[in-house]
């Protein structure tokens, strides 16, 4: 007996929208058909001919925690996600310890068992812990990375040596390697350059586009020197998008290595302009860029140069950010917002509707490995992770109504689209609020994991003796 059947929707089945019915069981997709008739079900929703997309896949969040839930933790990132029908997300290595060994890792597994409400996956980090890698995979991490190449929030940084080496224990392991794209020594010699001017733009200009390119270029030549997977996270310049189209689709010779990227909102919907209105707020890394880059992002996304769009949910207070621009640490967040500003992108003819999908759910799983979970599709067997969705209930966009701690987005008073409901493995975790427990997300461990065998009660462990 179906727990959940959804009718007259308008389904996105197999790359284009169907009216359809779907039945759910046991938390996964048990049927879509037409109409199916069944007797017994435990709830009905009509979803009035509104759209029902798959639950979204954010591979790139920061929800803080060990060390900074003042700024974020798992149940308040994870309900924020929940919000903007983000159903599994992949947290990075940058807390408090950095999870950079088993123990750091069971550390952080620990809150976000407790915690969550949306599935999660966890990134292991790379730094002076080659030694380490191979535990931290066993273990479960999902992916390696962020791989700081040039300095950023939790001071993670890698040398090119470094870096290489690392590339060269993930290729071995079969991992995929995450990779924070801007060279350090650029951005060392444009801050002497810049330092002491207190023009929020000044920011931009002393992490120039230069170091991207660098950094970017850099990566691709180690992925391709050693057939590693690469992932290049949150690309932001024209140059950037130029490096890796060439990699993909030039002539490189027998090199077995991937090359994958993913974009944010924020470089896609934001420009060095929005400094007028944010000031401080608008600090992150890579930083904004001139207006030309988004055009040359958008290009890159809807051709398959970028794969993925993730949010780099980055939360720090309105307090701490409210200095001078220096000073204010770097990052906003974003994972609420982040499929509501996509939406209204669609609705704009900026990108389709299924490549939205493919870029939001279907790559995001087969690149993380979350597919071998059952995600990132509406298929018969996956999991029932839903977003239903009015794409006419446009709305402009309100902190107040926001659930991270943050208390504030950059995207305040743009358009989006929100979901009416969200639902993970056939439970509705938010509808006008959140019904969900802390806690009931499972973790995805990634395809490298080793469960440890249980050890053996000491009261049993010496029975043949008795």
């Amino acid at each position: 007996m179906p727990d959940l059947i959804i009718t007259n929707a308008r389904i996105f089945h197999q790359g284009r929208i169907i009216e359809a019915e779907l039945a759910v069981e046991d938390g996964k997709i048990a049927k879509i058909a037409r109409i199916i008739q069944v007797k017994d079900v435990d709830r009905v929703i009509n979803a009035n001919n509104m759209l029902v997309l798959p639950g979204i896949i954010d591979v790139h969040v920061h929800f803080r925690e060990p060390g900074m839930s003042q700024k974020e933790d798992w149940f308040s990132g994870s309900c924020a996600a929940a919000a903007g029908g983000v159903t599994t997300v992949i947290d990075h290595p940058n807390t408090v310890p950095p999870t950079l060994d088993e123990d750091s890792f069971r550390t952080k597994l620990k809150y976000a068992t407790s915690k969550s409400i949306v599935d999660f996956g966890i990134n292991g980090g790379v730094n002076h812990n080659l030694d380490n890698l191979d535990t931290l995979w066993k273990a479960g991490v999902t992916a390696f990375g962020e791989i700081f190449l040039g300095e950023s929030t939790g001071s993670m940084t890698v040398d090119r040596d470094h870096m290489s080496d690392a590339m060269q224990f993930t290729k071995d392991m079969g991992a995929l390697a995450c990779v924070h794209a801007e060279d350090q020594e650029i951005l060392e010699s444009y801050g002497k350059i810049t330092k002491g001017d207190l023009a929020p733009e000044s920011y931009s200009k002393s992490r120039p586009n230069l170091s991207e390119a660098v950094a970017v270029a850099n990566t691709v030549e180690d992925a391709m020197a050693f057939g590693a997977r690469a992932h290049l996270c949150h690309i932001s310049t024209r140059e950037a998008v130029g490096i890796i189209r060439s990699a993909k689709y030039g002539d490189y010779g027998e090199s077995e290595c991937t090359i994958t990227a993913e974009a944010a909102p924020h470089h896609l919907l934001l420009s060095n302009k929005d400094y007028d209105r944010l000031g401080s707020l608008a600090k992150m890394n890579p930083p904004l860029r001139k207006r030309r880059s988004l055009q040359y992002l958008w290009n890159g996304l809807n051709d398959g140069t970028i794969d993925i769009v993730a949010s780099d949910h980055a939360p720090h207070s309105e307090n701490e950010k409210l200095t001078d621009i220096w000073s204010a640490p770097a990052g906003v967040p974003g994972v609420e917002t982040m499929l509501p500003l996509m939406l209204v992108a669609v609705r704009r003819n900026l990108i389709s509707l299924s490549r939205m999908v493919e870029v939001m759910c279907t790559n995001p799983a087969m690149i993380f490995g979350l597919d071998m979970h059952k995600k990132g599709a509406i298929w018969e067997g996956f999991d029932a992770d839903l977003v239903i969705v009015d794409t006419n209930m446009v709305t402009d966009i309100d902190a107040d109504r926001l659930h991270s701690k943050a208390g504030w987005t950059p995207y305040e008073g743009m358009e989006g689209i929100f979901p009416v409901l969200t639902i993970s493995r056939g439970e509705v975790i938010w509808e006008d609020d959140i019904h969900a427990k802390k806690g009931r997300g499972n973790f995805l461990p990634g395809a490298g994991y080793e469960e440890k065998p249980k050890e053996e009660s000491p009261a049993f462990s010496n029975i043949d003796e008795i």
